[in-house]
């Protein structure tokens, strides 16, 4: 092979480098892009089948998303139990997926037992709140009143951020049947798919306790 033709060979195996690497580099940023138009939080597999006591999960698949599980619990002759929450956004900006979706499958907490709280989200500047108090109270059975509900605060807020771009797309949420099957207590569950929605469950008991 002449000097010229080996020339002409390194320049060929060159440019056949530089092309494989613009390919890879336009792949990656194409899958770069589908994941940030696109936002999935699933639970699925055995993930805590057979978990009990005090389960809290928090998911989130976006940005600017808030959650929070809280769990408070006493006993005692005079048991008081209380928590306080306050999620705030405001001014943030955030992107909107075309499509977004949180769900539970498989056998996620299939036999679980006890306080279950769980948070999904898929999408930009969502809130999400959980909240338990529960006293258990020698003195007998106490009646719950709106001012006693009040106590367990909790504020949960959006804020009304802006989002930098609003598509039209695919929002979709649900648990299969699967799913929590022989689940055995008290469960909370937030999903949310989309953007600047605020949600929260609160549970407050008190119960007699034995003599």
């Amino acid at each position: 092979m002449s000097r010229f033709q080996a020339a002409a060979g390194l320049l060929l195996s060159s440019g056949l480098c530089m092309f494989a690497a613009h390919a890879q580099s336009a792949a990656e940023g194409y899958a770069g892009m589908l994941s940030y138009l696109s936002a999935d939080s699933r639970l699925d597999g055995g993930a805590l089948a057979g978990s009990n006591g005090s389960i809290k999960l928090n998911q989130a698949a976006g940005d600017m998303n808030l959650q929070a599980n809280l769990h408070s619990m006493a006993s005692g002759s005079g048991a008081s139990a209380q928590v306080s929450a306050a999620q705030r956004q405001q001014g943030d900006l955030f992107n909107i997926p075309t499509l977004a979706t949180a769900t539970i499958g498989g056998n996620a907490l299939a036999g679980a037992s006890g306080i279950a709280s769980i948070n999904q989200a898929s999408g930009g500047g969502n809130t999400e709140l959980n909240s338990v108090t529960a006293a258990l109270a020698a003195q007998g059975i106490r009646e719950a009143n709106d001012e006693a509900m009040a106590s367990a605060a909790a504020l949960a807020s959006a804020g009304e951020q802006p989002a930098i771009s609003g598509p039209r797309g695919t929002r979709r949420v649900g648990v299969e049947a699967s799913a929590l099957r022989g689940f055995d207590g008290v469960l909370q569950l937030n999903q949310i798919a989309g953007s600047g929605n605020a949600t929260e469950n609160r549970l407050s008991i008190s119960v007699q306790g034995n003599p």
